[in-house]
């Protein structure tokens, strides 16, 4: 007992609130459970952190979040760190973070080399049949799930309606539609309109809410979570030269017509526009990925998005696929395969190496962000247009899983996906009715509903020979 007691001294002393190889453990663990997009890795942390270990309070497990919210990219990662950096130090967010995304860095890219190797055959094609028909009921679903809670008034409304039209009938680039609303909600908020207010809450497993004085924490701020200037930006310094370094010596090196390059840039812009979650960016991410790009087909990227649901860690590790095959079909001297593998790990790199930017850069100085009227206000129009966008994904996907044949109609600067209804692949909607009755109604998770869509698929392929129907 005595040695453990030093232990734990020691770990205090040293800046630690919790011991480090415990707190590795856990995180561990939490990697390992975060399955079903944000909601369900943030609840798995809420309830491991909060409930079970009580690190911390509910307070502060909230101020964190809503922090981790106001900033573009992965939200529940984000709060990992976080929260990971509260009891640790620095190490404590690094360890945090990584475990957070390796297993399903690992996953992906191994679902990854099998869809590159065997996606053709049948056993493979029919798995991806029904995954697709299920995503879609999944996107579906996250519509009316942030739509619900965003949509509180006709202003939100308006502004989930004019992004919807933005995006879908003019084709205006998802970044600029978030700088517009933000750019909204400010001003709302500035002017302390009650129409940009945020409500909500959040309560442990158990109803009760917790209190910060009943953590470990407590409600004290450790000393080294307090505002250190010098150390946030010598520490951001060092995170941003390795986000962008490699980037800039692929531009250099390579050029910019290389496909690592292209890679880089790309997914390097994205990390800095992905506000609204994983859904929002995904039509952007589609839009370039498939319709400028050319790195992958309208199927395909449903494909990569089956893999995210189906496997741990935050759901934007899709473009992890997105790259693995950009690469994959424009290796240059390099063999496909391992262009595909090396491509996979640039994505993963620039994607999530700026959430320790963030938080490294702004975690100390959160508090000075609490009840800030004009912030808040910019958050909730994002999220109202983010409703729109996620819609428009909704049925960007719903046109190609759904008709094997798509045209292009143009109206001066409008144009719009129209299906050739001959086309209508029924198995398809069959599969994506059952899997929206499967998530709205009989209210089952998402992975059951994906492996239940995903064994249908495979037995329609062994039965009929027809799993390449699908898109």
């Amino acid at each position: 007992m005595a040695e453990i007691l030093d232990v734990e001294r020691n770990d205090r002393q040293s800046g630690n609130i919790v011991p480090l190889g415990e707190a590795a453990k856990v995180w561990a663990r939490v990697a390992a459970l975060s399955f079903g997009g944000p909601a369900g890795q943030i609840a798995v942390m809420h309830r491991i952190v909060v409930d079970e270990k009580r690190w911390i309070g509910e307070r502060r497990f909230l101020h964190a979040l809503n922090y981790c919210m106001l900033l573009p990219g992965p939200e529940a990662h984000q709060l990992a760190i976080y929260i990971g950096w509260l009891l640790n130090r620095t190490i404590g967010g690094l360890i945090a973070g990584a475990l957070f995304v390796l297993p399903g860095f690992i996953s992906i890219l191994g679902l990854s080399y099998v869809y590159a190797a065997y996606g053709n055959v049948s056993l493979v094609a029919g798995l991806f049949f029904g995954l697709k028909a299920a995503v879609l009921a999944v996107v579906l679903h996250a519509v009316f799930r942030i739509g619900s809670r965003a949509l509180k008034n006709n202003v939100m409304i308006a502004i989930a309606t004019a992004a919807f039209i933005a995006i879908f009938f003019l084709h205006v680039p998802f970044p600029l539609i978030i700088v517009a609303a933000g750019i909204v909600g400010l001003l709302g908020g500035r002017v302390g309109s009650p129409l940009f207010e945020v409500g909500g809450g959040h309560k442990s497993g158990s109803g009760q809410i917790l209190e910060d004085r009943d953590s470990i924490l407590g409600e004290d701020t450790p000393l080294h979570a307090r505002p250190n200037l010098p150390w946030s930006l010598r520490l951001s310094g060092s995170l941003a030269a390795a986000w962008l370094l490699p980037v800039a010596l692929l531009l250099v090196t390579m050029g910019s017509s290389s496909v690592f390059s292209q890679v880089g840039l790309f997914f390097s812009q994205m990390a800095v526009v992905t506000f609204g979650g994983a859904y929002a960016v995904l039509a952007y991410v589609a839009q370039e990925a498939v319709q400028h790009f050319g790195w992958l087909k309208p199927g395909e990227m449903l494909d990569g998005l089956g893999m995210a649901e189906t496997t741990p860690g935050p759901l934007i590790s899709v473009v992890q696929f997105v790259g693995f095959m950009a690469a994959y079909r424009n290796p240059g001297s390099l063999e496909p395969m391992l262009a595909a593998a090396l491509a996979a790990v640039l994505t993963t790199w620039v994607t999530f190496i700026p959430s320790f930017l963030w938080i490294f850069l702004g975690a100390p100085f959160v508090e000075r962000l609490r009840g800030e009227a004009a912030l808040t206000g910019a958050m909730s129009a994002i999220t109202a247009a983010v409703v729109g966008v996620i819609l428009n994904l909704a049925i960007w996907f719903g046109v190609h899983v759904l008709f094997a044949d798509v045209h292009t109609a143009s109206w001066g600067p409008v144009s719009i996906d129209l299906p050739v209804p001959a086309s209508l692949i029924w198995p398809s909607l069959l599969l994506t009715a059952l899997a929206a009755l499967a998530i709205f109604h009989l209210k089952l998770s998402v992975i059951i509903t994906l492996a239940i869509c995903a064994a249908i698929g495979v037995a329609w392929t062994i039965l009929t020979g027809s799993g390449a129907m699908a898109p």
